[in-house]
């Protein structure tokens, strides 16, 4: 079966210490140097946005195929065996490259705190363009691809990188899809030129879906740097206002997006569209009516859950976005799926078991299942 989706970009193999029966406030100012904190067993994933996102379009119930380059090393065999589970349909675009290790991240996740990371980048440092087989996106309706502040080249050589990914993407005639990543602050990462990457690449992006903290660290430094030094243990969601985030938004517009998402953590998802003849082009690939989705501008609240693990929430976030796209979902139903499925994604440790099928979130969704308000 060709695959209707194409996920492409950083995977790493996730090591996650279960940390269910930690106590939050153990981690609220970080891990005390000389302190013993007991967990539970050591689980194993893949991450990145590959995995998160393209095995959470994959339990959607979405023809995925994932793209990304690991090492011929024992943790590349690791990753190799745990994607099996999902057939070789939809990992045999992963590279093996001798030359490089696999990427790997351990992730520390107690209950109630947000996830923290130790990160190795491996082979995705040199993953570049020509690494994506662009005759296999022929006959898929999207393409999505993560990431690129955690892949060297993607950020070293981003003007031209990015660009061309995404171009020869549309060549292809998919709908393109972008995430990013919160990259070190003090790293060359985050001082990249994103503004000139992004200008350069936008154009051939249809719809860009970073988190509001990656794309305020990456286009307006002093202000992110301003907003964490006011904020209480370095959260900024509760400075963030719609304000704000009409701003960005606008600014990513003018660049070429076309559709606009800001995952917002426990504070949602703002969503924000171009106009009727922007939305009509996309309307030629998807099923989407250019009326449900021209001009709109939305903040949809999350879910009500029990927060196990929030690893993998913001990828599956997107899954469950694309995939309502997919489904001809209006801008208003998308925006509720795709918090859903975040949602469903917090209620487990890893960042793809806790998603369920497309079928069972929707019911979930009609059952009268309670929002936050903030």
């Amino acid at each position: 079966m060709k695959p209707t989706a194409i996920v492409a970009g950083h995977i790493c193999l996730d090591i996650f210490p279960d940390m269910s029966q930690c106590k939050s406030e153990q981690f609220q100012h970080g891990i005390t140097p000389g302190h013993l904190i007991f967990v539970g067993a050591m689980n194993f994933s893949t991450g990145g946005v590959v995995s998160n996102t393209g095995l959470g379009l994959w339990k959607l119930g979405v023809p995925t195929l994932l793209m990304g380059k690991i090492g011929n090393d024992f943790l590349g065999q690791i990753v190799r065996q745990y994607l099996a589970q999902f057939g070789s349909s939809v990992s045999e675009g992963i590279l093996i490259d001798p030359a490089t290790n696999t990427s790997y991240t351990i992730v520390i996740s107690p209950p109630n705190v947000d996830r923290s990371f130790l990160h190795n980048p491996g082979a995705n440092d040199t993953f570049d363009k020509d690494d994506i087989r662009y005759k296999q996106l022929e006959g898929a309706k999207l393409f999505h691809f993560g990431y690129p502040p955690l892949m060297k080249r993607m950020v070293e050589e981003g003007e031209t990188q990015l660009p061309t990914i995404f171009r020869r993407a549309k060549e292809k005639g998919v709908i393109t899809s972008m995430d990013m990543s919160f990259p070190d602050p003090s790293s060359s990462a985050a001082r990249a030129p994103w503004k000139t990457i992004l200008s350069a690449a936008l154009p051939y992006v249809d719809i860009f879906l970073p988190s509001i903290e990656e794309i305020l660290l990456l286009l307006n430094r002093p202000l992110y740097d301003e907003m964490f030094q006011q904020s209480p243990n370095g959260d900024i969601l509760p400075l963030i206002n719609p304000e704000l985030l009409s701003s960005l938004s606008q600014q990513l517009l003018a660049m070429g997006a076309k559709i606009v998402g800001f995952k917002c953590g426990y504070r949602g998802l703002y969503l924000r569209t171009a106009d009727f003849s922007s939305i009509k082009a996309l309307s030629e690939v998807l099923p989407i009516k250019s009326e449900e989705w021209a001009t709109k501008e939305l903040w949809e609240p999350c879910f009500k859950v029990n927060v196990v693990g929030t690893a993998g929430s913001g990828d599956a976030t997107i899954a469950g976005f694309l995939c309502a796209v997919l489904h001809g979902f209006s801008a208003e139903k998308a925006a509720e799926a795709a918090v859903a499925v975040g949602a469903c994604c917090v209620e487990a440790a890893d960042t793809v078991s806790g998603i369920r099928s497309w079928e069972e979130t929707l019911k979930r969704i009609e059952s009268g299942w309670q929002k936050l308000s903030y």
